[in-house]
């Protein structure tokens, strides 16, 4: 039996026909930036999330650089973040002149640890702690980060929150969604996540109507209006095409989620049952809507022997992350070694992500169990 990672063949089927027509209806209108459909889609996501704002950008790296722009975050200046994260947000506050500074996760979610994070800032110089300016926390894997204790942190230092939701669209933290907690969300349309573009695409959230129009501005190279510039902007600009898909994958976001979150609990079902709680700790769903863009298993042992032999068996599986922000090449400079952060150096070694698409079977999840099953035993 073959169980890919992620089958967006299976999805496409489901809703080729809306695809098909509003594709043709763009190429029928030859208007393929910004326009109509991108602010439909941002008054839809605006909605969905729960903000008052949502500004359309070119992908999920660009809404995390366009969004520290717009607060004014830039050469000199400190953001606090999560070592384990996906390249972009680290990378991102280096884009715009800013230094990242790294504090551990929570061992049981992955997402930042709020305990770590006070060591971090207590840490610091008095010259640092005045150029610390930003933070950005990480909704992993799906799962909000707890965002009462990073607000508070945040309105201590007097310091600009951006939500990284690029994995957790429609998450949520007690009755509020991720995106609508800090002064901005930034989203990730790249085809693989929970609301998938077919290509880059990406959605900013926020309430406040200045940093709208810092990113409206910023977005289209800093014109206001068209031809004067009285900043630097960017082409951060969301193409027609993708938010129209994006558009019509919205409607049924709610429905692959439930998909998402019944699959994750057959997997739970099925690992207990099967006794294998002795090598593997399940993921810990601790907020109020995890909605899965990973299903993230922790092995105690024999990670990669195990997703060997899983490959071999047809089932395909990923490592998110192999190596720690503070532990990559580039990074050299900031001064971090290896065991600065542990926990996220144990995730590293120790995690590994299993098929949890809303079109699995519950054949294809009890044959990856099987297959677990086969290999420790």
């Amino acid at each position: 039996m073959k169980v890919p990672l992620l089958d967006l063949k299976l999805q496409y089927k489901t809703i080729k026909e809306e695809i098909l027509k509003v594709t043709q209806d763009i190429f029928e209108s030859q208007y393929f930036i910004l326009g109509p459909h991108v602010e439909t889609l941002e008054k839809d996501i605006a909605r969905y999330c729960g903000t008052k704002h949502a500004v359309g950008v070119s992908s999920g790296t660009d809404a995390l650089i366009i969004s520290l722009m717009a607060a004014g975050i830039g050469d000199g200046d400190i953001v606090l973040t999560s070592p384990y994260t996906f390249f972009a947000t680290a990378g991102s506050i280096c884009r715009v002149g800013a230094k990242p500074v790294f504090a551990d996760i929570d061992p049981e979610t992955c997402n930042i640890d709020p305990e770590s994070i006070s060591r971090v800032a207590d840490a610091l110089s008095s010259k640092e702690k005045k150029r610390l300016k930003g933070i950005i926390p990480v909704h992993l894997y799906g799962q909000s980060a707890e965002m009462d204790t990073v607000l508070d942190f945040a309105k201590d230092y007097n310091l600009v929150t951006i939500e990284d939701a690029a994995q957790a669209i429609g998450s949520e933290y007690g009755e509020k969604r991720a995106g609508s907690m800090g002064d901005f969300g930034c989203f990730s349309f790249f085809p693989s996540k929970n609301l998938g573009a077919f290509g880059d695409g990406g959605m900013v959230t926020t309430d406040s109507d200045e940093f709208n129009h810092n990113l409206q501005i910023l977005r289209n190279h800093g014109a206001e209006p068209k031809y004067y510039h009285k900043i630097v902007g960017g082409n951060f600009r969301l193409d027609a095409l993708q938010a129209a898909i994006v558009s019509v994958k919205l409607k049924y976001l709610d429905s692959w989620t439930k998909g998402r979150r019944e699959n994750a609990l057959k997997y739970r079902e099925l690992i207990t049952a099967a006794g294998l709680d002795k090598f593997l700790t399940l993921p810990e769903e601790r907020e109020t809507r995890h909605i899965y863009n990973q299903f993230v298993i922790n092995l105690t042992e024999k990670r990669d022997e195990l997703r060997l032999f899983l490959q071999e068996s047809g089932i395909g599986t990923e490592i998110y992350y192999p190596v720690p922000l503070h532990l990559q090449e580039c990074f050299k400079g900031l001064g971090y070694k290896k065991g600065d952060f542990p926990v996220a150096e144990y995730a590293a070694e120790h995690t590994l992500a299993l098929p949890v698409y809303s079109e699995l079977s519950n054949d294809q999840i009890e044959y990856v169990v099987d297959k677990i099953s086969a290999f420790y035993r």
